[in-house]
């Protein structure tokens, strides 16, 4: 062994992994000195956050396996009992999607819970995310854990949990988890083969998901008489059995499916990343709505909690939404529905994060209605959504900019299925009116301003050069002092008027602390704000690292009255970006 720590951590490995596949992995590992990758497998641990754990499926400490499942499940389980009031009558919720290994990591996680007397509402087959969160807060559950790794890589695999609130958990909650890990390392011994017979393994059916489906539908009788053609891809995820039975709900004629993704496929053959977002995702989709003559395609990732959609243009090629294009048409929906209701706009309100689009922003000012934002991640938006429901405002939609969606204030977290459904009934409305999607579009921006992004990244694999990148920015111009950052001025010729700093804590337009309404970040996380003051062209542009990936963010938005002036102001911006703040020749950065 090159190093005493490792060969304790491969001894304390081989001691405890119950799973004679993974032991003989590192055994092997072990034989043939391969030091190098058992460094990598074994350190650092893999660390519970508020995301879970996602990681690849391999033996070792820094991998997902049976051992860090039942490790992380035990601690859960003290945690929850220790923090939630009655969580052994309450009991949990555990559901799974189709990758390698998630079944048995989800009956491994109910094992452990029942092997303390808390119940599991336990879903024997694949399920898609969103009917966790929903199920925890209809059976009033004391959390949830959900076993996907979304739209990962196959090689991935993830451990998912939502707070009692029917939320992804937050701070304290995640360093709580995470302390109660380390203190549960020893694995009980569990029998999966008897699990099926304890009586405090119960089952959870989809009815009332699927009743909360049918409530977001205004129109069922008219869907049913839309000539309009959808197609839909699963991107080889979960996701087809509760579309299906979400367009009948509606009242649709069934979608065309995308035969070859159609069906749960954890290799995922036909796409390299099984994310719509990705170039090249929708290739099949695409060829088959040619092929069929649809109007429209519908796509959600594979565990089904994002959404993505296509129009196809009066030119015959096809318009791909962006997530802020797509939040933007149901903002505008949401906003009509309410409208109708005769309710007062001033209880209205909507969430995004603060990486998203600043249209809804807009619209809010407007109209009258609230418009909140908050960090990046469902687990902010939906307890923003639940926050504002407290202070007597009705939250009937919120968003991020990495399509993910969420409606009504019976699941606070993202849901593929409802928006889907819900995009469907928009354009076959929007249809009957005379006009499509991406026209409707074009309306709302004469009607609140053009708003357009330009959202990528710079790959960086080393954390020094990251951090001495953002220290640079902080001190622009060498001036900055122990309290009062320097950032730099100006980008692209336009004024910088603002800067919230979500890592040191410093906000320009707070006076006079200076300190941000929004919690901090745990990484680097800064967003500027700059204007044209002659033409009124304003950007937004937000750098953060990533919590998951080896990339610094950044996401750009501008906007104005003139389309081509924010068209031709993007680009140069993203060049001093990348040229002068970043320095991205200097420190290696790639880009995709």
């Amino acid at each position: 062994m090159t190093s005493p720590l490792l060969k304790e951590l491969v001894d304390q490995w081989l001691q405890q992994d119950p799973n004679p596949e993974t032991r003989e992995e590192v055994k092997s590992l072990v034989e043939s000195q391969n030091y190098a990758e058992l460094e990598k497998r074994m350190s650092p641990r893999i660390e519970f956050g508020t995301a879970g754990l996602r990681g690849r499926m391999e033996a070792g400490w820094a991998r997902m396996n049976d051992l860090i499942i039942i490790q992380a499940s035990q601690g859960l389980c003290a945690y929850v009992l220790e923090h939630v009031e009655d969580a052994r009558a309450r009991g949990v919720v555990v559901g799974h999607d189709h990758r390698y290994h998630s079944e048995k990591w989800a009956r491994l996680t109910a094992a452990v819970f029942i092997d303390q007397q808390v119940p599991v509402y336990f879903h024997d087959k694949v399920v898609h995310t969103p009917l966790v969160p929903f199920t925890v807060k209809s059976k009033r559950a004391a959390c949830g854990v959900m076993i996907t790794a979304s739209h990962n890589p196959k090689q991935d695999n993830g451990y998912k949990v939502y707070w009692d609130n029917a939320v992804q958990i937050i701070e304290p909650h995640d360093k709580g988890i995470s302390a109660s890990i380390r203190q549960h390392q020893e694995p009980r011994h569990l029998n999966l083969a008897s699990l099926g017979d304890s009586p405090l393994l119960r089952k959870f059916d989809e009815g009332p998901y699927f009743e909360y489906i049918a409530s977001l539908c205004s129109n069922q009788t008219l869907n049913a008489q839309t000539t309009l053609k959808f197609v839909n891809t699963s991107m080889h995820g979960v996701s087809d059995s509760a579309m299906s039975k979400a367009f009948e709900l509606f009242g649709f004629p069934s979608y065309i499916p995308v035969a070859a993704q159609q069906k749960p496929d954890p290799d995922f053959p036909t796409v390299k990343f099984p994310n719509p977002e990705e170039k090249g995702a929708l290739d099949l989709a695409i060829a088959t709505a040619d092929e069929s003559g649809a109007d429209y395609i519908l796509a959600q990732d594979p565990d089904s909690d994002r959404f993505a959609a296509a129009e196809k243009g009066h030119d015959g090629k096809w318009i791909q939404f962006t997530g802020d294009q797509l939040g933007t048409l149901f903002a505008s929906a949401c906003l009509d529905r309410y409208k109708q209701s005769g309710k007062p706009i001033s209880r209205l309100a909507m969430v995004a994060s603060t990486v998203s689009s600043k249209m809804i922003e807009a619209i809010a000012h407007a109209e009258g209605f609230k418009f909140a934002e908050c960090l990046t991640g469902f687990k902010y938006i939906g307890n923003t959504a639940l926050t504002l429901q407290k202070e007597g405002y009705e939250v009937p939609f919120g968003y991020e900019e990495a399509i993910g969606f969420m409606f009504s204030s019976e699941l606070r977290d993202k849901d593929g299925v409802a928006a889907s459904v819900v995009f469907a009934e928009m354009v076959a409305t929007l249809q009957r009116q005379g006009t499509t999607a991406s026209r409707h579009l074009e309306e709302l921006y004469g009607k609140y301003g053009f708003f357009q992004t330009s959202n990528s990244y710079f790959i960086c694999t080393e954390t020094r050069t990251i951090d001495a990148i953002f220290a640079r920015i902080r001190d622009f111009d060498g001036k900055a002092t122990s309290e009062t950052p320097s950032y730099p001025k100006s980008i692209a010729g336009l004024t910088v008027t603002s800067v919230r700093d979500l890592t040191v804590g410093y906000d320009s337009a707070n006076p006079p602390t200076f300190k941000p309404t929004l919690p901090l970040s745990s990484g680097h996380m800064i967003q500027f704000r700059a204007e044209n003051r002659e033409d009124g062209t304003k950007i937004t542009l937000t750098t953060r690292t990533s919590g998951t990936e080896p990339k610094i963010k950044y996401y750009l938005e501008g906007s104005g009255k003139n389309a081509s002036a924010v068209a031709e102001l993007l680009p140069r911006v993203v060049k001093e970006l990348s040229d002068v703040w970043m320095e991205a020749e200097k420190n290696g950065l790639g880009m995709p």
